[in-house]
């Protein structure tokens, strides 16, 4: 009779476990590495409603082989140390196939060493900063992104000051505590030397900032007619109100660390005139897929998309395109999956991963008047 019990017990432990462990496979994880707290949690949250939108279309659709995905997301908090901390949780207690995020450079790039070392893919909708995926002798070999990178950013904006808006004169007002902000600078600077310009004066703020009547009060006194401003739009929404206060009507220029409600919000419409900024997408865009993303979106959300949303959307997509083309849940597979992706239709653009982990793909300049973007123009790499 024991004996009879004893097997009947092992067998109830098998079928347990058995069961358990087909559940556990009937999901696919990914996880959720991003700014949803703190200094810059509007580019985050932004990404984090792209995503969410992507994978409810996935799973709603069937999801992959019949394997719904599980989104665990999880909240940086806009630092480093707790990026950190997450994506090395993610990679070996909730076992994800993929992480997604974080949005900023500096975050991302302190996850690389982290899941190079257990191996599991990370895809950055928006870390532009040139040295995350690779130092230009070898690539990183877990790091993807869907954006372009600071150095076209920097060529692309110094080619439209002078090509687009006539201008010769350029004055550089950049956060130098940020590898994205610099990286934009030195790209800008060089390139904007190349064409024939001069840099009137290289000037620098820190993150965090409040006050810039000092520094924008010495640039005033300056002969130019464009301002460079690298940074991110807590910054910048004030830098633009304060130096339209002090009498500065020139072009505003700069990169995607514009795009935020926040900016619009800081600087206030009267200061926004003017401006212009690169990014990956446009709402303004009659491509069917940017339509279709755009109703959506706004069915869902009721709000429009900015470039953040679409950009952390096609994060997710590519994503899950990467995981049907693996046929795998393994994440070295999916790995390899990732870095052959050729044209992958997003709504920012077609993307082709090159040898350095890199996006290819074109950018757009918006133009911003009267406190509302009214202008695209589209730029080839």
């Amino acid at each position: 009779m024991k004996k009879i019990v004893g097997v009947i017990v092992s067998l109830l432990a098998i079928t347990m476990a058995v069961t358990g462990c087909s559940k556990s496979s009937d999901k696919i994880k990914i996880g959720l590495n991003f700014e949803l707290s703190g200094e810059v949690s509007s580019y985050g949250e932004a990404e984090v409603l792209g995503i969410e939108l992507a994978i409810e279309q996935v799973n709603a659709a069937g999801g992959i082989d019949g394997k719904l995905i599980e989104l665990i997301k999880r909240d940086n908090k806009s630092e480093t140390s707790e990026a950190t901390s997450i994506v090395t949780a993610l990679a070996t207690r909730d076992k994800v196939s993929v992480v997604l995020g974080a949005a900023t450079s500096g975050i991302t790039k302190a996850q690389v060493p982290i899941v190079n070392q257990y191996e599991v893919p990370l895809i950055s909708p928006s870390a532009t900063a040139d040295d995350i995926t690779n130092d230009g002798v070898n690539v990183e070999p877990y790091i993807y992104r869907v954006s372009f990178i600071d150095s076209f950013q920097g060529i692309t904006m110094a080619n439209f000051a002078m090509e687009n808006l006539n201008k010769s004169k350029a004055v550089i007002l950049g956060d130098q505590s940020s590898d994205y902000a610099k990286g934009l600078a030195e790209t800008f600077h060089e390139q904007f030397e190349n064409n024939g310009g001069t840099i009137v004066t290289h000037e620098a703020y820190v993150k965090g900032e409040l006050d810039f009547n000092s520094v924008l009060t010495l640039i005033a006194q300056k002969d130019f007619d464009v301002l460079f401003v690298p940074g991110y739009y807590e910054e910048v929404g004030l830098i633009i109100k304060q130096a339209r206060e002090l009498g500065i009507d020139v072009p505003i220029i700069g990169g995607d660390g514009f795009d935020s409600p926040v900016l619009f919000e800081l600087a206030g419409p009267e200061a926004l005139y003017d401006i212009y900024f690169s990014q990956a997408y446009s709402a303004i865009d009659k491509d069917p897929l940017v339509v279709k993303f755009l109703q959506d979106f706004k069915d869902k959300y009721n709000v429009e998309p900015n470039a953040f949303s679409a950009l952390g959307y096609d994060t997710a997509m590519l994503a899950v395109d990467a995981i049907k083309r693996a046929g795998s849940t393994d994440p070295k597979e999916i790995n390899k999956a990732l870095a052959s992706t050729v044209e992958f239709d997003g709504v920012t653009g077609k993307i082709t991963v090159d040898k350095w982990h890199n996006a290819i793909k074109s950018a757009v300049v918006l133009e911003i008047q009267e406190g509302e973007i009214v202008n695209s123009v589209r730029v080839n790499p």
